[in-house]
């Protein structure tokens, strides 16, 4: 972290324990440094936290004029709770008393007789902020990022974030903050009223100073606070809290932001009553099927996110050749990551479009007009492929044509530098046959990215048989470069997710062609844990593009797909394909689709309730043959292993968080027994084809 000169240091009597550096300087201030030992972040781990509990207790005797927090890290403040300490948690009792043991030390520092400032740059969030919360005063540099993310792990805040909060800021925001677990930058935390001043981080030590020794104008409404807190109004506000969390989440599925609201709803009026029911709230949660799932799924977004991290290979300059849909938004999104990219196609016409879908995205993402005409600058059309010349990356992203991008390589290749990675966008053709016309193949990899590009995390880095390994490295580390999520797959038809959602949409398909209505169908998958039904998913995707996927894989995949070469796709898809229904993109797909690309047909009301029979059944009929393929692909070995699995399905499709998985759920307690799953699927396909034929795969499971 950025500092100006401080006066000489004097010795001081407080002793100096692991992960914690303190000093006192000569205006007698003590600057307190979390700098935790062997990590690369800081987070607040009970080590670290007995640390700081053994300063506060000196400093309550040798008191200082002020204490100053601040990170000794140069990637943030504070990261939060350390994540790793959640796993395997069963013992709510126990969890209940490590909790309280956590206020009692956050409630010493906010005890402490003279002012208390914490300096945040960079990340401050969780329980990074819970103990910024409890200091008089908190200063952020200008690009600092604050939030309580903690319902994104299926918990809420457990540090007395909730009760500071609620009492530092009106509870509508304070409650929207925790609800969203969004984050927010400096200016926008200082104008809620969390944050007393923002300054650039070379100013920090006057800022610093000028609190302890003069104390900081803050923006707080207390009087608002109040009377925000008060009971009708926490159950007026409560009622319309549920009804926008029920739009997202069922209590069923993500128990955490309603655990959030009764809490606030039942005890918002004590501070005391408040903090002693977070922690009895926080280790129902944590301890909970649910909490321990989304904690898996955040060390398989971690295991992703190393990927590729180490290789420090820089790239600078992406060429993409095509700027369709696909091929636009891979260029648009990666100069919003700082890349220089030229976009090529087959004249202006045909790039306008993606220029003006780019300018969209970036005045959303980045709001400040200096980013967003910075953005588009690095954006530039190039009809004759110059870029090419200059491109650390080349990316085709044509239609799904062999011939055509036979084509496209041929020239290519001639063009590009002698290091440059070439990469395609192919959803479907085997790369061993797009590489065929290379001079070496061994630079040919696949960069699949999934539709909406700026919204869809996983990119699947695809090896095929002559892949060499520096492309495939070269690859993962570009997928982190423009901040994507790298997941290697081995060449295969569909690769990992187009694979095992197809049969899903198939299954949707079929149903719908014995009869069951849209919504149903899309409601069971819902009801199970889905973002979203698979006929609403096909209509996003394009039905076309559904049926022409589903054909390659039908004709590559015998059984799988239900009968190899002779494989027929359901009628009623491809009738809507024929009257010219081709989603979302048409405004009639399996849904009619206002201007906005809207749905406006009606959904049946979602259910807390247990499934019924019939809705059950529909489940075990869209969710077992994506379930099988999952099995099918692990046995294959497309991913190194299982939790590479789960973590394609998750972060590519949106397979349901809270499950952990679709091959952790098959493993789990809450998944149905093994062998009556492979039950159904055998009396399934007896009833209704080979899309349900068991994956050989299930001997393993069933052996488990």
């Amino acid at each position: 972290m950025s500092m100006t000169a401080e006066p000489p240091a004097k010795a001081s009597p407080v002793s100096v324990p692991r992960h914690w550096h303190g000093r006192r300087d000569g205006d007698n201030i003590h600057w307190l440094t979390l700098d935790k030992a062997g990590s690369r972040t800081n987070t607040l781990s009970q080590d670290v936290m007995a640390a700081f509990d053994a300063v506060l207790g000196e400093l309550e005797t040798d008191r200082p004029a002020g204490l100053v927090i601040r990170s000794g890290k140069a990637n943030g403040f504070i990261a939060g709770a350390d994540v790793g300490e959640f796993r395997g948690l069963t013992d709510a009792g126990e969890v209940e008393r490590l909790v309280l043991r956590g206020h009692a030390i956050l409630d010493r520092l906010e005890r402490l007789p003279y002012p208390t400032v914490a300096l945040i740059d960079g990340f401050c969030l969780g329980g990074g902020l819970e103990l910024a919360l409890a200091c008089r005063y908190r200063v952020a540099g200008e690009e600092a990022r604050l939030g309580l993310p903690e319902v994104r792990l299926g918990i809420h805040p457990g540090l007395g974030g909730t009760a500071r909060l609620t009492r530092l800021v009106p509870a509508p925001q304070a409650m929207g903050l925790m609800l969203t677990g969004r984050t927010l930058r400096a200016r926008a935390a200082k104008r809620m009223g969390i944050v007393d001043a923002v300054t650039q981080p070379r100013h920090f030590e006057r800022a610093a100073r000028w609190a302890v020794t003069k104390g900081l104008r803050t923006q707080r409404r207390p009087t608002l606070v109040a009377l925000s807190n008060l009971l009708p109004v926490r159950w007026a506000l409560s009622q319309v809290m549920r009804r926008q969390v029920a739009a997202k989440a069922r209590r069923a599925h993500y128990p955490a932001p309603y655990a959030l609201i009764d809490l606030w709803l039942r005890h918002g009026g004590s501070k005391p009553d408040m903090l002693k029911h977070e922690a009895r709230s926080i280790a129902r949660l944590i301890t909970g099927a649910a909490a321990q799932n989304l904690v898996r799924v955040f060390f398989l977004n971690e295991r992703l996110k190393g990927l590729g991290a180490e290789s420090g290979q820089p790239f600078r300059h992406v060429h993409v050749i095509g700027a369709g849909t696909m091929g636009g938004d891979i260029a648009a999104w990666c100069a919003m990551q700082g890349l220089r990219v030229t976009l090529q196609d087959r004249a202006p016409e045909y790039i306008a479009p993606a220029i003006g879908r780019a300018a969209k995205l970036y005045r959303r993402r980045l709001r400040e007009g200096h980013k967003v005409r910075a953005a588009l600058d690095r954006l530039i059309p190039d009809v004759a492929g110059e870029g090419i010349r200059h491109a650390d990356v080349v990316i085709e992203a044509v239609p799904e044509n062999l011939e055509l991008k036979h084509k496209i390589y041929r020239d290519a290749e001639s063009r590009m530098k002698p290091d440059a990675l070439l990469a395609t966008n192919t959803s479907s053709i085997p790369l061993e046959d797009l590489g065929k016309v290379l001079a070496r193949p061994e630079r040919l990899i696949g960069l699949h990215f999934f539709n909406p590009v700026a919204q869809m995390p996983l990119l699947e880095v695809v090896r095929g048989e002559g892949s060499g390994a520096e492309a495939v490295e070269a690859g993962l580390a570009f997928a982190r470069a423009i901040d994507k999520l790298p997941l290697p797959v081995r060449s295969a038809p569909g690769f990992l997710v187009n694979r095992a959602l197809t049969p899903y949409l198939m299954a949707a398909v079929q149903l719908l062609d014995e009869g069951h209505p849209p919504a149903a169908i899309d409601e069971a998958a819902e009801a199970f844990g889905m973002p979203m039904g698979p006929l609403e998913l096909a209509d996003a995707v394009g039905l076309d593009i559904c049926l022409h996927v589903g054909e390659i894989l039908g004709g590559m995949m015998g059984g799988m797909m239900g009968g190899g070469s002779g494989w027929q796709p359901p009628k009623g898809l491809l009738r809507l394909i024929e009257q010219g229904h081709l989603g979302r993109k048409s405004g009639q797909g399996f849904y009619r689709y206002d201007k906005r690309g809207k749905s406006i047909k009606a959904k049946p009301q979602a259910s807390s309730a247990a499934p019924s029979t019939a809705q059950a059944e529909l489940q075990d009929r869209l969710l077992l043959p994506l379930l099988n393929t999952c099995v099918a692909c692990w046995r294959e070995k497309l991913v190194e292993d299982a939790d590479l699995v789960d973590a394609g399905l998750i972060f590519g499709a949106g397979f349901a968080p809270f499950r952990g998985g679709p091959i952790h759920y098959l493993e789990s307690a809450d998944a149905p027994d093994a062998k009556a799953m492979h039950a159904k699927l055998k009396a399934f396909a007896a009833r209704h084809g080979p899309l349900y034929e068991p994956d050989p795969g299930w001997e393993s499971l069933l052996q488990a």
